[in-house]
């Protein structure tokens, strides 16, 4: 059974004062000296989705001179993933297509603007301003965030923004937590005996409030492989996950306040034959204090602890299919620890200044079973280390009210440290064979961006350009291992990955109408990547560069009680190599399609009836660093509807890949290819009060 807790960080700013307040500042000798809205022209609405879910201090418009959505409706229940939401987004790419229902835990990376071909995460994915990232591995626990009441998602493409911390390279993914006032619960039942619960309950509690937030999900599942190759140890991949969270806002004083929260989750899953399954557990805990959140200056502080408890199995299937033997047993315990300050001066009678600083420490190790005889495993090993980075940011988002025009100007310095790493195996019943320790490092990075965004009337124009870095994982740094016959060595000595990029982009809103492109060009030096040295053997490299190239299109059309949303993404990217890694130069990428796109139709009715319609292309692409094994082009299509019974009472329908399209998710040596999810339809109902 399901255990632990799962839920949310931080608490809701009062959205109607916080826009109010964005919208009235005054300005002095013609200097906006507002906290201006996260576009010029953006409607007040977006403001308060944004400051409800941050639950920190009002937003800047620092983020208006790069390529920002928005995504809503995150209602938990009946099926819906955060993880698969995201791919509504054309340019979001996770490491993998199929999601956490069956992918393997340590593969749920991701990324934007083409910068993949690494299961770590390449963007920087925030749960109310603290990282998510594996602190080991740098995976992101996607189901960890199905338990939890999103008022929305932010997506700012491009690195630079030095607030959010390191590890901005590709963008931002921020989530946002809401706090209700009230309850909420659903209960679904699908396809392969698929359950899928949740509830939400909050309220005032003293001088303060509070909310409960929980969710548990399992499901028979199917078997990944692809019919027609599957043999006998072949079967359905069973799942469970679930998790709760509590969630605690209590006054300071006049003007300031205090958050805390404390979340879990545990998720099981099978990879569908003997010897797969993997377990992950996590408990997230964190104190914010804030002081006046509205008005003079503002002060925000954060402390959070990350524990993280990882386990999986890995399985070597004969080449017809009909006997499987354990090949690795694997166990990841990690942590990670943080704290961050922030200050906003007032500067006349705005703060268009940030300052602050954080920290953050990674610790883990791996600890390894391999070289079995039978179910016996021979050989034991343990890897890992520990990271700290220390930064300092500030950011200043100034303009003129007259002339339309934004700019912002940010810089970030940051000292990491890599402690003294460490390899140890040794045969189960005999000797030490390998007794490694690796010297510790340390270095400077620093980042930032500079933009600026003109408006008149319903055109906006923006640019901006960027630098960011991402320190390697303990994982990337320590670990070998190993898939069917290949094996892929760790390294180091890895360096840290630092991107140069800029954009040019043009928005147009008139009102119900919404147009955007965005034309982008990023440097990745260092990309770390898996290198193909000899048939069956990769190791671990700092490629010289992946550049990116390309376009991103998004529109959006309300139709009386109907929203159409489209989006579209050209992304050209290309390997810049040499020596050992010369076979790869001017070769795409693995797991980058060079085509995404999505269009989607929501019901946006007052009545009794609602519902959705979302189709999907998915471009081909590479699974190897050579293009050797490629993953074809597919298009699905998801569909909802809801009818309001009563006023606290609904009844929903929904279904994922109703075309039943085969998603190939993965492909191995032996072009043996597995699928992402199937058709699965859902049906349930969701009660509020």
């Amino acid at each position: 059974m399901i255990r632990l807790l799962a839920g949310v960080a931080a608490l809701v700013v009062p959205a109607s004062v916080a826009a109010q307040d964005a919208a009235t500042s005054p300005t002095n000798d013609d200097v906006l000296d507002e906290v201006i809205v996260c576009r010029a022209r953006t409607t007040q609405e977006r403001l308060e989705i944004v400051v409800n879910g941050a639950g920190a201090l009002p937003l800047t418009s620092a983020d208006a001179v790069q390529s920002t959505s928005l995504i809503e409706n995150l209602s938990p229940g009946l099926g819906t993933r955060v993880e698969n939401r995201l791919r509504d987004e054309a340019g979001i790419v996770q490491f993998r297509r199929s999601d956490g229902r069956t992918a393997n835990p340590t593969s749920q990376g991701v990324t934007l603007r083409g910068l993949g071909g690494n299961a770590s995460s390449r963007a920087l994915v925030t749960l109310d301003g603290i990282p998510q990232a594996d602190p080991f591995g740098g995976w992101v626990a996607w189901t960890a965030y199905d338990a939890i009441n999103l008022r929305g998602v932010t997506i700012t493409r491009g690195g630079g923004g030095g607030a959010d911390g390191p590890g901005a390279l590709a963008g931002t993914v921020g989530l946002h937590s809401d706090l209700i006032h009230g309850g909420t619960a659903s209960l679904a039942f699908g396809s392969r005996d698929s359950w899928d619960a949740s509830a939400s309950v909050g309220g005032e509690l003293g001088g303060g409030e509070v909310a409960v937030d929980g969710r548990y999900s399992r499901g028979d599942g199917f078997i990944p492989i692809a019919d027609g190759q599957r043999g006998s140890v072949d079967r359905a991949a069973p799942y469970e996950q679930g998790g709760l969270g509590v969630r605690m806002r209590f006054d300071a004083g006049e003007s300031g306040r205090i958050e805390a929260s404390v979340r879990g989750f545990a998720d099981r899953r099978d990879r569908g034959t003997d010897f797969t399954t993997s377990r992950v557990d996590g408990i997230d805990a964190s104190l914010r204090l804030v002081h006046d959140p509205y008005r003079a200056n503002q002060l925000f502080a954060l402390a959070y602890v990350q524990l993280r408890d990882f386990e999986s199995g890995f399985a070597s299937v004969a080449a017809n299919r009909n006997s499987v033997t354990p090949a690795l047993f694997q166990r990841v315990p990690a942590t990670g620890l943080g704290a961050r300050v922030e200050f906003r001066p007032l500067i006349g009678r705005a703060n268009p200044l940030r300052i602050g600083a954080d920290w953050r420490r990674t610790t883990g190790r791996t600890e390894e079973d391999f070289f079995f005889a039978g179910t016996v495993p021979g050989r034991h090993r343990m890897a890992g280390g520990d990271s700290d980075t220390v930064g300092a940011f500030a950011e200043w988002t100034s303009g003129y009210r007259d002339y339309g025009l934004v700019w912002t100007v940010s810089s970030r310095v940051d000292r990491w440290w890599l402690g003294e790493g460490y390899r140890l195996e040794r045969n189960i019943a005999g000797p030490v064979i390998t007794d490694l320790r690796f010297a510790a490092r340390q270095g400077w990075e620093a980042s930032g961006r500079a933009g600026v965004q003109w408006t008149k009337d319903a055109l906006s124009l923006r640019g901006a350009v960027y630098r960011g870095w991402r320190l390697p994982t303990l994982n990337e740094l320590y670990r070998p291992f190993r898939v069917g016959a290949e094996v892929t060595t760790a390294n180091e000595m890895l360096k840290p990955e630092r991107l140069w990029g800029g954009e040019v982009g043009v928005d147009w809103k008139r009102d119900d109408t919404k147009l955007s492109a965005t034309l982008f060009v990023n440097h990745l030096s260092n990309a770390i990547a898996n290198v193909t040295l000899a048939p069956n053997l990769n190791q671990r490299q700092n490629l010289d560069a992946i550049d990116t190239k390309g376009i991103e299109i998004s529109a959006e059309q309300r139709i009386d009680f109907l929203t159409l949303r489209a989006s579209y993404a050209l992304t050209d990217a290309t390997v810049d190599a040499a020596r050992a890694a010369s076979a790869l130069d001017g070769r795409r990428p693995a797991q980058i399609a060079k085509h995404g796109a999505s269009v989607s139709l929501r019901s946006n009715a007052r009545g009794p009836l609602s519902g959705f319609a979302t189709l999907r292309y998915i471009g081909r692409q590479n699974e190897d660093d050579l293009g050797l094994l490629v993953l074809g082009d597919a298009l699905t299509f998801d569909a909802g509807l809801s009818w309001r019974l009563a006023d606290a009472i609904s009844i929903e329908a929904r279904g994922e890949n109703l075309f039943d399209e085969l998603v190939p998710a993965a492909i191995s040596s032996a072009g043996i290819v597995e699928r992402a999810t199937p058709r699965t339809l859902w049906i349930g109902a969701r009660v509020s009060f």
